[in-house]
């Protein structure tokens, strides 16, 4: 039977393209929003079966809109929501970000999950946890988020050229807002294999229920299998496993599995019975999965086949680049530069960066505009260089452009700018670096700031230049968004998270190379 939704222009907006996704809260499709040139956008109902239930079910689809957009802005591991509406027949539904990948559920069942890569997801899905827990802001005052329902289908694994495997949690369909005043909230409402055990009562949860679910779906992660095994698919069978049945090991379930006792420890933690006897807080878990990152276990130390040996997260890729002496010391390009490298009247005497091209032979290329002390400077004549990009497209389209000049016995200096791709002059600059493959870092001293005293050459991967102009094209039919400070803080985040990676493989490297590093 058809369905007629397909085809369908809702809100003289949104052309419903196809069916993706059906649950007990509503059907999910996949459409194109017409008003921004047919970006890939996903819409979710509110089932029709369900609309008239008690348990004020469109106020709590509504709540789940407002509360995903809010979070949305807050976190890249959470999904974004950017419209909300009723349709004609009174059916609520609300617009979110398109995204292609794999549910955690698939990858669980496809495939053994190594250990560095169990630890990168886990570290995601509890930074987005910690985000919704640490609460929004509603008329002035900060709510925690409890999203009720952690399990592997709610969250989807994609590929992300910036940020590579990228986690984000879905379905805040039956959070709770804590509000004082709720009255509400004395019933079940999640999945039973996943539930706490306050969960299964009715009562009133906090983040550690959360953290419960989260220690079910980590002990599933790692063996394939369940910590609980009821003889039914009944509530009261799943609640007196929860209550009453104690986890089985990891021994008993994957014999030749060999993991960290620490690992081992603090999902056995987190299955607790009693809230009090679990990790309080996801900071907690996320100490325990940091230091576990950082572990240089050989291989030797890690005799499972299941498991490579854990090493540094490898989600920053450096490649080598030669760098070629694009400018000679007596070339023309030389001598134009220095008819035009004078430091502009509106940028104030102070440590800043900022791009601004050149004309070279007439035609544009990139530059980056550096003020630093002359002795900051002077540090670095000798160095490697590294850049990456990275990317976000909501709330607002904005591009990271990170370099880094590294010198071993001085140290990292870290030359960040964000570009804003809704605006002309952010998109002429990225278009300038895919075209040309590289950019010319000019400094100026404090002491001296009339005119550039060193300039360096970074080159940029093939990849990065690919993406680059994708993500141009990308951000042309993008929304733009009132405060583009959200995207600057959530590329911030991302940006502070990988600093010590990319810092481990240069030092690794320890050498002041003549090659460019890119990611």
């Amino acid at each position: 039977m058809l369905d007629p939704n397909i085809g369908r222009l809702l809100s003289n907006r949104y052309q419903l393209q196809e069916l993706i996704g059906t649950g007990a809260m509503g059907r999910v499709y996949y459409a194109k929003d017409i008003l921004l040139g047919g970006v890939p956008v996903a819409v979710k109902f509110l089932a029709l079966s369900v609309q008239n239930r008690k348990l004020r079910l469109q106020q709590r689809f509504e709540r789940e809109a407002k509360t995903c957009a809010l979070l949305g802005q807050k976190s890249i591991h959470i999904v974004r929501v950017m419209d909300y509406g009723v349709d004609e027949h009174d059916t609520p539904f609300y617009v979110m970000e398109y995204l292609q990948g794999k549910s955690l559920n698939h990858v669980i069942r496809k495939q053994n999950i190594s250990l560095t890569r169990f630890l990168s997801l886990v570290r995601q899905i509890s930074m987005g946890l910690q985000c919704a827990h640490n609460g929004i802001s509603v008329d002035g005052k900060i709510y925690p988020i409890i999203h009720r329902d952690i399990k592997p289908s709610n969250m989807l694994v994609v590929q992300d050229a910036s940020f590579g495997e990228l986690v984000k949690i879905l379905d805040f369909g039956i959070a709770k807002l804590l509000q004082a005043d709720s009255n509400y909230t004395n019933y079940y409402l999640g999945t039973l294999a996943y539930s706490s055990p306050e969960q299964m009562e009715g009562k009133e949860l906090d983040n550690r229920s959360d953290i419960y679910s989260l220690g079910v779906m980590m002990f599933e992660m790692l063996t394939g299998k369940m910590p609980l095994v009821a003889p039914t698919h009944s509530f009261g069978a799943w609640y007196k496993a929860h209550h009453t049945q104690s986890p089985r090991s990891f021994a008993e379930v994957a014999p030749s599995l060999q993991l960290p006792k620490e690992l081992e420890n603090l999902v056995m933690s987190c299955l607790a019975k009693s809230p009090s006897d679990r990790p309080q807080n996801i900071g907690e878990i996320l100490k325990v999965l940091t230091s576990l990152e950082q572990l240089d276990v050989t291989p030797t130390q890690q005799p499972s086949t299941n498991f490579p040996a854990l090493v540094n997260p490898s989600a920053v890729r450096v490649e080598f680049q030669h760098h070629s002496n694009l400018d000679s010391p007596k070339s023309p390009a030389n001598d134009e530069i220095l008819q035009q490298a004078f430091w502009p009247p509106n940028k104030p005497i102070a440590n800043i960066v900022f791009p601004q091209p050149i004309r070279i032979n007439g035609e544009l290329k990139p530059a980056l505009w550096v003020m630093l002390p002359q002795e900051e400077i002077q540090k670095r004549l000798t160095c490697t260089r590294y850049n990456q990009f990275l990317f976000i497209t909501a709330p607002h389209p904005m591009l990271l452009w990170i370099t880094l000049l590294y010198n071993r016995k001085h140290g990292p200096k870290w030359l960040p700018y964000y570009l804003d791709l809704k605006t002309n002059i952010g998109q002429e600059i990225a278009c300038l670096l895919a075209k040309t493959g590289y950019y010319r870092l000019l400094f100026f001293t404090r002491e001296t700031p009339n005119h550039f005293v060193h300039m360096i050459v970074s080159s940029i991967a093939p990849a990065q230049r690919e993406r680059l102009q994708q993500w141009v094209t990308i951000s042309y039919t993008l929304m733009a968004s009132p405060d583009p400070q959200l995207s600057k803080n959530l590329l911030k985040t991302e940006y502070e998270k990988i600093k010590p990676q990319i810092l481990a493989k240069l030092q690794a490297m320890d050498t002041d190379s003549i090659f460019d590093l890119s990611g």
